[in-house]
């Protein structure tokens, strides 16, 4: 429940103290949860079935860091402007929340793309990693854009994968970091277990000029209690200097 899970999640975020978190599957209550646990963070989202209704693709982000400077949603479907939307034969509403950010140490600005792919329908995995190509295309192309969030497919393993990082589009940061912690195991624990060769469900895709220094599938839980159903992955990156 929620309310046991809840002072792991905060100590756990507490501790790795990223800059800023793509979350999935949060409602509203629980978002709201976490922004009291965490004063250092605001963060951005929606409903995906509209307001405050159904599951968020939440952004949290360190203020004393991060700037925003615009934001926006879509929905992953053929009609993406439309709130709640779903084609392709998913049973539930999915969608794309994206944040433009500005550094305030170095001044440079990136895109921050959170999403959350159909667990079921493969075809709908496929257009979205389509949807999702056409979009990033379509931002400022001298903008680095990350991308993370729960795929539902496993890297190196689906098409959905393929599509995205085909051609250099995105780039996989897991696999490109200098130092990688947990290979091999899989980001869903299913709140019972760790599992050894499962698939890596949860990236971090970069696109521009990325460096990756480490990445880590964090396996914290304590007396058996996981605060999440899947691991948190997390990614110390830098961005290069534009001339």
């Amino acid at each position: 429940a929620w309310p046991e899970r809840r002072p792991l999640m905060s100590e756990l975020i507490g501790k790795l103290a990223p800059d800023v978190i793509g979350t999935q599957e949060g409602i509203y209550s629980q978002l709201q949860d976490l922004a009291a646990d965490l004063p250092a963070y605001q963060w951005i989202g929606v409903g995906r079935d509209g307001g405050s209704r159904g599951e968020f693709m939440a952004v949290y982000y360190r203020t004393a860091r991060l700037e925003s400077l615009a934001f926006d949603h879509f929905w992953l479907s053929d009609t993406p402007e439309v709130i709640g939307s779903k084609t392709w034969g998913a049973k539930h509403a999915r969608m794309v929340t994206w944040v433009k950010f500005r550094d305030r140490q170095t001044k440079q600005e990136f895109i921050f793309v959170n999403t959350h792919f159909d667990h079921e329908v493969q075809v709908a995995r496929e257009k979205s990693a389509q949807l999702m190509r056409e979009r990033v295309a379509a931002f400022d192309p001298k903008l680095p854009v990350l991308l993370v969030g729960d795929f539902n497919a496993g890297a190196g393993r689906n098409k959905a994968y393929t599509m995205l990082t085909e051609d250099k589009f995105f780039t996989d940061t897991w696999t490109t970091a200098r130092e990688r912690v947990n290979e091999g195991i899989g980001t869903t624990t299913g709140f019972k277990a760790i599992q050894k060769d499962g698939p890596r469900i949860d990236w971090i895709l970069g696109r521009g000029p990325w460096t990756a220094d480490r990445i880590e599938i964090v396996t914290f839980s304590r007396d058996g209690q996981f605060p999440s159903d899947h691991f948190p992955v997390i990614a110390k990156l830098r961005l290069a200097t534009t001339p």
